[in-house]
């Protein structure tokens, strides 16, 4: 992994991240409506009349939720901060996921750290149950501090993940050169908090620091204009379909705007990409990955 370090920002960057974390921040749903609380007791709380979701992790247990919804296609936006002080070993998992040993699968992951050292962002995509497909980053802010906007955009065409509205990962439709796709399986919304101080932090040599439980991390302003799929068929093939579902996301791509700054995080805060480590593949890299080196 390179080594982390805080480049140069101009003001106008900076300003241009901020006026995009404000763009970025979702309609308000409910907890109460959207979600169910899945495991953990009373670990997993929904507070503040359904504005605000906890999950927390102790030496007993860690918690989750997952929603009531299942969705075929959308964009996804949820706000988290993340557990503060020295959260090495926890990890706070946001991901869509379908069911089956041969499921299709989009991560967040968030690996807790050191006080004072960098949270790492892993994301991945499963298709037909194989992963493998894991990138990296290190945020250009401290996301224990505020709520920041973790989106996906989800759409025959591609999947983007975005914080506060910049793109940091594309994952492209590659069925041509034999690339699977998730685009059949319906998904589900996903969140846990638990102990992954086996592997999360530096390859698990840091342990979690339990006099410092319990560790919480916390939801609000989640919203989903998407497909929702019930009874085997989705929502955006009603003819009386919500409009949230004929929004862009549905063929959204990366303009020239957005692939500039996807290059801009590419560049300054990832720190691991599978599609460049050739001792993980030694008889060559993935076929999507050829496609991929130019942003």
């Amino acid at each position: 992994m390179e080594a982390f370090s805080s480049p140069k920002v101009s003001s106008l960057l900076l300003f241009s991240l901020f006026v995009s974390s404000i763009m970025a921040t979702a309609s308000a749903g409910n907890f109460y409506q959207d979600f169910d609380l899945t495991w953990g007791d009373r670990r997993a709380r929904i507070v503040d009349g359904g504005k605000l979701l906890m999950l927390s992790l102790d030496r007993a247990s860690g918690s989750g939720f997952q929603s009531k919804k299942e969705y075929l296609f959308g964009r996804i936006d949820m706000q988290l901060k993340l557990v503060s002080g020295n959260s090495a070993g926890t990890v706070t998992a946001y991901y869509l996921s379908s069911q089956g040993q041969a499921h299709d699968e989009i991560d967040f992951e968030f690996l807790g750290n050191l006080s004072g050292d960098p949270y790492i962002l892993h994301t991945n995509v499963f298709t037909q149950g194989k992963g493998n497909r894991e990138q990296q980053f290190y945020l250009w802010f401290d996301p224990t501090k505020n709520f920041h906007t973790y989106s996906v955009i989800w759409n025959p065409q591609r999947i983007i993940f975005l914080v506060d509205n910049f793109p940091i990962r594309e994952f492209k439709n590659q069925e041509s050169i034999g690339v699977p796709f998730p685009k059949s399986q319906p998904m589900r919304i996903y969140s846990s908090l638990w102990n992954a101080d086996d592997w999360a932090t530096r390859g698990g040599v840091v342990k979690i620091d339990w006099s410092k439980a319990p560790f919480t991390a916390f939801y609000r302003n989640f919203n989903a204009a998407a497909c929702i799929w019930s009874y085997g068929s989705s929502s955006c093939a009603s003819k009386s379909a919500s409009p949230m579902s004929n929004i862009g996301w549905q063929t959204q791509g990366l303009d020239v705007k957005s692939r500039r700054r996807l290059r801009w995080v590419h560049r300054y805060y990832m720190i691991y990409n599978y599609c460049t480590d050739m001792k993980r593949f030694p008889e060559g890299l993935p076929p999507e990955c050829r496609r991929s080196r130019s942003i």
